[in-house]
């Protein structure tokens, strides 16, 4: 064999030795470049579902709210109550609950449990639900009876003075007593709407 034939072949031995080690600098530039290149997975934010707890709580409390020029609106007592952020509700036990009106007409309401909506505009009374609403003034400005209402379930819209009721219900003013399965009132409009089973009983006038 000539020299230039064995220097060749000298030169491919010495290559092959080293030729794996070529081959796996290239496979792993080669993985570093899809690395680099690869796209990059953005971050999965998941949102956990808000859950019904508390955020705080009060005990023996009594709210007072007031009005733009000062006038007392409402006052609330309970013996304890637990804000929910989900739906920005106040669920209150032993609710006493006191509201003056424009024409300064007074509402008071009781019940073994109370559920209020963010901004008290809403006051739902469940349980024992008792609402005393002053009677007003007839038009010769005579004070009239104030009237009551019994049930299981009341829901009272304090800025629009609607109290309505899917229940079972009981007004009562003076000596007159009307039932109904569930009622709607406006004193706004002084219209009282009594559906179902309805039974009113009037005292007899007195004699003037």
């Amino acid at each position: 064999m000539s020299t230039a034939g064995n220097l060749g072949w000298r030169l491919w031995d010495r290559l092959s030795v080293y030729l794996p080690i070529f081959l796996m600098a290239l496979v792993a530039l080669g993985t570093y470049w899809l690395v680099r290149n690869a796209p990059v997975m953005a971050d999965i934010v998941t949102d956990s579902a808000p859950t019904h707890d508390p955020d705080y709580f009060m005990r023996g409390f009594s709210v007072r709210s007031f009005g733009e020029d000062g006038r007392l609106q409402s006052e609330v007592f309970g013996a304890e109550a637990r804000h929910y952020p989900d739906t920005d509700t106040l669920e209150i036990d032993q609710p006493r609950i006191r509201s003056t009106n424009l024409r300064n007409q007074q509402a008071q309401a009781t019940a073994d449990r109370a559920l209020t909506n963010g901004d008290a505009s809403e006051v739902q009374l469940f349980g024992n639900a008792k609402v005393v609403r002053d009677g007003g003034k007839d038009a010769n400005g005579q004070a009239q009876l104030p009237m009551v209402f019994n049930s299981e379930y009341l829901h009272v819209f304090v800025k629009t003075e609607k109290i309505q009721s899917n229940k079972p219900v009981t007004l009562t003013r003076g000596a007159d007593r009307f039932s109904a399965n569930w009622m709607d009132y406006d004193n706004n409009g002084r219209v009282l709407q009594l559906h179902g089973q309805v039974r009113v009983v009037l005292a007899p006038a007195k004699p003037r």
